[in-house]
């Protein structure tokens, strides 16, 4: 049983570790970069709230 504990325990840490290399790997920098800034090039809540009341009106 201790052996099938260790054996999960290094194929884990492995799959942990291939998934940490290819998050930061070098082709992964643009699609990361515009992950990043997706929060940014939301329209700002007061600007709708402005252009909501302009129709309403």
């Amino acid at each position: 049983m201790a052996f099938l504990n260790g054996l999960s325990t290094i194929i884990s840490m492995a799959v942990f570790l291939g998934i940490v290399w290819w998050a930061w790997s070098k082709g992964r920098a643009k699609a990361n970069e515009e992950a990043a800034q997706l929060p940014f090039s939301l329209p700002d809540e007061e600007d709708l709230d402005v252009k909501n009341r302009e129709v309403k009106s």
